[in-house]
């Protein structure tokens, strides 16, 4: 069966790297009891009320199916649905932590008895025969698939607009890009249709979606939770797996069902809202070198106000490291996996590597990785060596507040994967000017929906720690929830 991790993508040597790829609730017959769970609740919430006997677990599935219909024609964020066996699950026997409660998978991991298409062409026709071994968690934790949430191809891109499905629309602003790679992920949830859905996180692809869509995002430490079948390691594993979400708790919640207890780390504790107090590095400028917008510069100068009202010691901080140099590196090793990737998918489909069956930005990627092959040890060796000098960047602080993206959502075609190569190169490296450094360091690190633009554009402030600092961004997310919340706050196209 084909595996279509980037573990897979990234694993080996140099060498490895040589390319030449709704239905209405049926009425019960007894009068229902009085509910105490709204009509619409986060995670924690329906759990609570399904054990609690209050709901049941296909009442909220039914539900979030009535939701998913009504928006998902502006939205598109679906690529498959699969609420027959969702109804079906929902109405069997559910444990866990989170049981009964519906979400969708993001369609880069498998879910037995569901498509795995990675947002491809080539890859028509491959289905799941076994979950993936995050997938497992969830299922464990009794949670609910209803399908899967759109990605770009191989979640290679900051937009979610892969010609196999569509472009995925943002729920704030329906002409603009939702984020990437898990953008039908972050749509679902901003428009309320599920509390939380599955996302990874490879260059910043939960956090990237959560900023521009308006909710909350964690990208784990490496290794923190499951990310891919056993195999091969990858050089550097880059890639984590967890979700986006409305609330906190939530986040939190699917963190302790999905996190491996292997002794790597210690198992999450009780996680409280945050009492002492930081010192924070503000670090604004794109490590890069690109230009920051203006309205995202004035949302993270609000937003280091706001911590600085809450206590905490705001700094001015600048990245001590060569920005350009990290980012080309980055790109390259990113454009390897690219070539992996349309190998496998031409092996899966018989056909040779072509715009018949992968699109034309990832034959670009590849191409590069081809043109710059001798390069790539070197690469290697140089980003093996960041996650150390990432973490001398604590050595005087708690954590480092910065933006998650150099502007608010951008309009959709911008990033388009059949665009001209260089153009979308260029678009793509001004928007993710911040994330990846804590992908290559394994790091913890956060999007918090904090901001807005004038015009009504999410703006997510993004809080990172070192690897391990997972407990420390929970408690300041909560201490920040409960500060400034923003549940409540609901786009122009919202099912709730």
């Amino acid at each position: 069966m084909l595996k279509l991790s980037r573990r897979a993508m990234l694993a080996g040597s140099a060498a490895t790297v040589a390319l030449a790829a709704c239905a209405p609730r049926t009425p019960k017959e007894d009068a229902a009891p009085a509910r105490t769970v709204p009509a619409y609740a986060d995670g924690v919430a329906m759990a609570a009320g399904i054990a609690a006997g209050e709901t049941t677990a296909l009442e909220q599935v039914e539900a979030a199916i009535t939701r998913a219909k009504a928006v998902e024609p502006q939205i598109n964020g679906i690529v498959s649905e699969t609420f027959e066996i969702a109804r079906s699950d929902a109405a069997g026997l559910l444990s866990g932590a989170l049981a009964g409660v519906p979400s969708f998978i993001k369609d880069l991991i498998d879910w037995k008895g569901a498509p795995t298409l990675a947002g491809s062409r080539g890859l028509a026709g491959h289905m799941a025969t076994t979950d993936n071994p995050f997938a497992s968690r969830w299922r464990g934790a009794g949670i609910v698939s209803l399908g899967k949430s759109a990605t770009p191809e191989a979640g290679l891109i900051s937009s979610t607009e892969p010609l196999s499905n569509g472009p995925t629309h943002n729920p704030w602003d329906l002409t603009r890009i939702p984020g990437g790679s898990s953008g039908g992920a972050a749509a679902l949830v901003a428009a309320r249709v599920v509390p939380f859905a599955h996302a990874s996180d490879g260059g910043g692809s939960i956090r990237i979606p959560a900023s521009t869509c308006g909710v909350f995002g964690l990208k784990p430490s490496r290794d923190r939770l499951p990310y891919s079948e056993p195999g091969a390691a990858p050089p550097i594993q880059i890639s984590v797996n967890h979700a986006v979400t409305l609330s906190v708790r939530d986040s939190i919640a699917l963190f302790r069902a999905a996190e491996a207890n292997d002794g790597t780390y210690p198992l999450l504790g009780d996680i409280q809202p945050l009492t002492r107090r930081l010192r924070i590095g503000y670090a604004p400028e794109p490590i890069g070198g690109t230009a920051l917008a203006a309205e995202t510069r004035t949302a993270m100068e609000d937003v280091a106000q706001l911590c600085r009202d809450l206590g905490h010691t705001v700094v001015d901080y600048t990245f001590p490291m060569d920005g350009p140099k990290f980012t080309d590196a980055f790109i390259l090793y990113w454009a390897a996996g690219a070539g992996m990737f349309a190998q496998q998918v031409a092996a899966f489909s018989g056909k040779p590597v072509g715009p018949e069956i992968v699109e034309p930005w990832t034959l670009g990627l590849a191409g590069m990785a081809v043109k710059r092959i001798g390069e790539v040890p070197d690469t290697i060796t140089y980003l093996q060596g960041f996650e150390a000098q990432y973490a001398s960047f604590f050595d005087s602080l708690d954590v480092i507040l910065s933006p998650v993206t150099g502007s608010p959502a951008v309009p959709i075609g911008e990033q388009a994967p059949d665009g001209d190569f260089d153009k979308v190169m260029e678009s793509v490296l001004r928007f993710v000017a911040y994330t990846s450094p804590m992908n290559v360091a394994g790091a913890a690190s956060m999007s918090v929906p904090l901001a807005w633009s004038p015009s009504g554009l999410p703006i997510g402030a993004m809080f990172s720690g070192k690897r391990g600092d997972d407990a420390l961004l929970f408690e300041l997310a909560l201490e920040l929830e409960a500060a400034r919340p923003w549940a409540d706050r609901k786009p122009p196209v919202s099912a709730a």
